[in-house]
Protein backbone atom coordinates (compact mmCIF):
# COMPACT_ATOMS: atom_id res chain seq x y z
CA UNK A 1 0.00 0.00 0.00
CA UNK A 2 1.61 3.62 -1.05
CA UNK A 3 -0.18 7.04 -0.34
CA UNK A 4 -0.98 8.94 -2.80
CA UNK A 5 -2.73 11.79 -1.46
CA UNK A 6 -4.07 12.87 2.39
CA UNK A 7 -5.99 16.06 2.99
CA UNK A 8 -9.11 17.34 4.83
CA UNK A 9 -11.31 15.18 2.31
CA UNK A 10 -9.69 11.78 3.54
CA UNK A 11 -6.81 9.61 1.57
CA UNK A 12 -5.68 8.21 -1.50
CA UNK A 13 -3.99 5.17 -1.97
CA UNK A 14 -2.15 3.02 -4.46
CA UNK A 15 -2.96 -1.01 -3.57
CA UNK A 16 -2.54 -4.00 -5.21
CA UNK A 17 -5.41 -6.43 -5.13
CA UNK A 18 -5.06 -9.63 -7.73
CA UNK A 19 -1.88 -8.44 -8.97
CA UNK A 20 -2.84 -5.36 -10.43
CA UNK A 21 -2.75 -1.67 -9.05
CA UNK A 22 -5.61 -0.11 -8.07
CA UNK A 23 -6.40 3.05 -6.61
CA UNK A 24 -8.40 3.61 -3.12
CA UNK A 25 -10.22 6.79 -2.04
CA UNK A 26 -10.99 6.64 1.30
CA UNK A 27 -13.13 9.27 3.16
CA UNK A 28 -13.14 7.61 6.56
CA UNK A 29 -9.96 9.72 7.89
CA UNK A 30 -11.94 13.23 6.44
CA UNK A 31 -12.69 15.71 9.26
CA UNK A 32 -15.75 15.09 11.04
CA UNK A 33 -17.09 18.22 9.50
CA UNK A 34 -16.25 17.59 5.79
CA UNK A 35 -16.76 13.51 6.04
CA UNK A 36 -20.43 14.28 4.45
CA UNK A 37 -19.24 16.25 1.48
CA UNK A 38 -16.51 13.58 1.18
CA UNK A 39 -18.83 11.35 1.16
CA UNK A 40 -21.10 13.16 -1.78
CA UNK A 41 -17.82 13.21 -3.64
CA UNK A 42 -16.86 9.89 -3.38
CA UNK A 43 -20.90 8.83 -4.90
CA UNK A 44 -20.58 11.06 -7.76
CA UNK A 45 -17.55 9.43 -9.03
CA UNK A 46 -18.61 5.87 -8.42
CA UNK A 47 -21.83 6.96 -10.44
CA UNK A 48 -19.58 9.07 -13.52
CA UNK A 49 -17.34 5.82 -13.45
CA UNK A 50 -20.27 3.35 -13.32
CA UNK A 51 -21.87 5.47 -16.55
CA UNK A 52 -18.56 5.28 -18.45
CA UNK A 53 -17.88 1.61 -17.51
CA UNK A 54 -15.50 0.21 -20.74
CA UNK A 55 -14.44 3.80 -22.28
CA UNK A 56 -11.04 3.45 -23.13
CA UNK A 57 -9.30 6.59 -21.46
CA UNK A 58 -11.45 6.54 -18.21
CA UNK A 59 -10.94 3.88 -15.04
CA UNK A 60 -12.93 1.31 -14.77
CA UNK A 61 -14.67 1.26 -11.61
CA UNK A 62 -14.29 -1.86 -9.58
CA UNK A 63 -16.19 -1.44 -6.47
CA UNK A 64 -17.64 1.40 -3.80
CA UNK A 65 -19.25 1.94 -0.96
CA UNK A 66 -20.55 4.48 1.63
CA UNK A 67 -17.25 5.47 2.42
CA UNK A 68 -14.70 4.47 -0.20
CA UNK A 69 -14.35 3.56 -3.39
CA UNK A 70 -11.67 1.07 -6.28
CA UNK A 71 -11.00 2.04 -9.51
CA UNK A 72 -8.47 1.22 -11.70
CA UNK A 73 -5.45 2.56 -12.02
CA UNK A 74 -3.99 3.91 -15.52
CA UNK A 75 -0.32 4.57 -15.91
CA UNK A 76 0.37 7.74 -17.83
CA UNK A 77 2.11 10.79 -17.04
CA UNK A 78 -0.11 14.38 -16.19
CA UNK A 79 -0.19 16.87 -19.01
CA UNK A 80 1.59 19.20 -17.15
CA UNK A 81 4.60 16.81 -16.82
CA UNK A 82 4.44 14.87 -20.20
CA UNK A 83 3.43 18.12 -22.44
CA UNK A 84 2.02 16.85 -25.15
CA UNK A 85 2.37 18.74 -28.13
CA UNK A 86 1.31 16.57 -30.90
CA UNK A 87 -2.14 17.15 -32.57
CA UNK A 88 -3.59 13.91 -33.02
CA UNK A 89 -3.25 13.78 -28.43
CA UNK A 90 -5.52 16.60 -29.08
CA UNK A 91 -7.72 15.00 -31.87
CA UNK A 92 -8.25 11.94 -29.64
CA UNK A 93 -9.06 14.00 -26.64
CA UNK A 94 -11.78 15.69 -28.19
CA UNK A 95 -13.31 12.21 -29.09
CA UNK A 96 -13.20 11.08 -25.72
CA UNK A 97 -15.19 14.07 -23.73
CA UNK A 98 -17.33 13.93 -26.54
CA UNK A 99 -17.86 9.97 -26.15
CA UNK A 100 -18.06 11.48 -22.19
CA UNK A 101 -20.70 13.75 -23.19
CA UNK A 102 -22.50 10.72 -25.23
CA UNK A 103 -22.95 8.63 -22.23
CA UNK A 104 -24.59 11.62 -19.92
CA UNK A 105 -21.64 12.49 -18.26
CA UNK A 106 -19.93 16.12 -18.02
CA UNK A 107 -16.71 15.70 -16.26
CA UNK A 108 -16.73 19.79 -15.17
CA UNK A 109 -12.73 19.68 -13.60
CA UNK A 110 -11.08 19.33 -17.23
CA UNK A 111 -9.30 22.96 -16.58
CA UNK A 112 -6.87 20.85 -14.12
CA UNK A 113 -4.25 19.68 -15.88
CA UNK A 114 -3.00 17.16 -13.73
CA UNK A 115 -6.65 15.70 -14.34
CA UNK A 116 -5.21 14.84 -17.96
CA UNK A 117 -3.00 12.12 -18.61
CA UNK A 118 -0.60 10.80 -21.57
CA UNK A 119 -0.47 7.50 -21.66
CA UNK A 120 2.41 5.46 -22.54
CA UNK A 121 1.36 5.10 -26.17
CA UNK A 122 0.58 8.54 -26.21
CA UNK A 123 -3.34 8.97 -26.07
CA UNK A 124 -4.93 10.90 -23.85
CA UNK A 125 -6.73 10.01 -20.54
CA UNK A 126 -9.39 11.37 -17.83
CA UNK A 127 -9.02 10.81 -13.70
CA UNK A 128 -10.34 12.48 -11.46
CA UNK A 129 -14.78 12.25 -11.61
CA UNK A 130 -15.50 13.68 -8.58
CA UNK A 131 -17.58 16.43 -9.95
CA UNK A 132 -18.80 14.82 -12.74
CA UNK A 133 -22.52 15.22 -13.65
CA UNK A 134 -24.60 12.31 -14.72
CA UNK A 135 -27.25 13.30 -16.56
CA UNK A 136 -29.76 10.96 -18.23
CA UNK A 137 -31.90 13.44 -20.27
CA UNK A 138 -28.94 15.90 -21.31
CA UNK A 139 -30.87 19.14 -21.22
CA UNK A 140 -29.51 22.26 -21.12
CA UNK A 141 -27.56 22.58 -18.20
CA UNK A 142 -26.00 19.59 -19.62
CA UNK A 143 -25.15 21.07 -22.54
CA UNK A 144 -23.95 23.63 -21.01
CA UNK A 145 -21.52 21.96 -18.77
CA UNK A 146 -20.79 19.68 -21.84
CA UNK A 147 -19.22 22.82 -23.56
CA UNK A 148 -17.33 23.84 -20.66
CA UNK A 149 -15.49 20.57 -20.74
CA UNK A 150 -15.11 20.91 -24.14
CA UNK A 151 -13.30 24.96 -23.95
CA UNK A 152 -11.23 23.60 -21.28
CA UNK A 153 -9.58 21.14 -23.48
CA UNK A 154 -9.60 23.63 -26.04
CA UNK A 155 -7.46 26.10 -23.41
CA UNK A 156 -4.96 23.30 -23.14
CA UNK A 157 -4.86 22.67 -26.76
CA UNK A 158 -3.70 26.48 -26.81
CA UNK A 159 -1.21 26.40 -24.28
CA UNK A 160 0.64 22.99 -26.02
CA UNK A 161 -0.45 23.01 -29.80
CA UNK A 162 -1.83 26.72 -30.63
CA UNK A 163 -1.20 26.51 -34.12
CA UNK A 164 -3.46 23.88 -34.61
CA UNK A 165 -6.82 25.83 -32.71
CA UNK A 166 -9.57 26.18 -35.87
CA UNK A 167 -11.62 29.51 -36.17
CA UNK A 168 -14.54 27.48 -34.51
CA UNK A 169 -12.04 26.42 -31.85
CA UNK A 170 -10.90 29.83 -31.07
CA UNK A 171 -14.77 31.49 -31.25
CA UNK A 172 -15.29 28.61 -28.40
CA UNK A 173 -12.56 30.05 -26.36
CA UNK A 174 -13.88 33.54 -26.22
CA UNK A 175 -16.84 32.56 -25.09
CA UNK A 176 -17.35 31.27 -21.84
CA UNK A 177 -20.63 29.26 -20.82
CA UNK A 178 -23.13 31.55 -18.26
CA UNK A 179 -22.58 29.45 -15.36
CA UNK A 180 -19.14 30.46 -16.24
CA UNK A 181 -18.91 33.83 -16.23
CA UNK A 182 -21.08 33.67 -13.01
CA UNK A 183 -18.56 31.15 -11.59
CA UNK A 184 -15.75 33.45 -12.01
CA UNK A 185 -17.31 36.66 -11.02
CA UNK A 186 -18.94 35.78 -8.33
CA UNK A 187 -18.19 32.33 -6.50
CA UNK A 188 -14.59 31.55 -7.76
CA UNK A 189 -13.41 34.61 -5.07
CA UNK A 190 -15.00 32.54 -1.95
CA UNK A 191 -14.08 29.50 -3.15
CA UNK A 192 -10.43 30.76 -3.28
CA UNK A 193 -10.77 32.73 0.05
CA UNK A 194 -11.99 29.07 1.81
CA UNK A 195 -9.87 26.39 -0.44
CA UNK A 196 -6.78 28.27 0.04
CA UNK A 197 -6.30 30.39 3.46
CA UNK A 198 -9.42 28.02 5.70
CA UNK A 199 -8.38 24.66 3.77
CA UNK A 200 -5.12 25.26 2.97
CA UNK A 201 -5.28 23.30 -0.60
CA UNK A 202 -4.71 24.64 -3.91
CA UNK A 203 -6.37 23.59 -7.48
CA UNK A 204 -2.94 22.56 -8.57
CA UNK A 205 -1.75 20.89 -5.69
CA UNK A 206 0.56 17.49 -6.70
CA UNK A 207 0.79 19.26 -10.00
CA UNK A 208 4.70 18.73 -10.54
CA UNK A 209 3.91 14.58 -10.26
CA UNK A 210 1.54 12.31 -10.95
CA UNK A 211 -0.41 11.41 -7.79
CA UNK A 212 -3.48 9.38 -8.70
Amino acid sequence: MKLLKSDLFGRMLLEEERGRPVVVRDTGTARWWLGWFARLLCRREARALARIDGLPGTPRLIRSDSSSLHREWIEGRPMQVAGPRNPEYFRQARRLVTSLHRRGVAHNDLAKEPNWLVTPTGAPALVDFQLATVSAQRGRLFRAMAREDLRHLLKHKRSYCPERLTSREQRILAKPALHSRVWMAAVKPAYRLVTRRLLGWKDREGAGDRRF
